[in-house]
């Protein structure tokens, strides 16, 4: 079977998406969303930190919220505990963005469908990079 034909919809909006909002995104280079953040910026994508305790990150500037970021984007990249969840889905159903994506081990059910009756295309359990990597070598 040739899966080359199958639809990937993970693969088609990683193509056409080029503004990531990493919520939770640490200035610490060791954390996890700092490295992945940096993996994606070194691929194109531009990266806007939402996260209320830095004032930037990775050479941009940090936006306390989402409701704050200035531009349009194309996926909200959550890094924040399950618990956060509910929030950062209710502003991005709010500023209608195309995407969420909840990376490892951030799973919230509710938020997830809350977000898919809205029209937003949701991942959740993934890790970007990785998923990024597996398509674009």
């Amino acid at each position: 079977m040739d899966f080359s034909s199958q639809p990937d919809p993970i693969r088609e909006l990683l193509a056409r998406s080029k503004t990531i909002a990493v919520v939770g995104l640490s200035n610490r280079p060791l954390r996890p969303s700092h490295g992945v953040s940096a993996y994606m910026q070194t691929h194109g994508y531009r990266i806007i930190p939402v996260n209320p305790r830095i004032n930037g990150a990775l050479g941009e500037k940090a936006y306390p919220s989402l409701l704050e970021v200035p531009e349009k984007i194309d996926i909200v990249n959550i890094f924040r505990r399950p618990e956060f969840v509910a929030e950062v889905v209710d502003q991005a159903i709010q500023l209608k963005v195309p995407a969420i994506w909840m990376q490892e081990d951030v799973i919230h059910e509710e938020a997830a469908r809350k977000a898919r009756q809205a029209g937003i295309f949701v991942i959740m359990d993934r890790c970007i990079l990785k998923e990024h990597r597996a398509r674009f070598r």
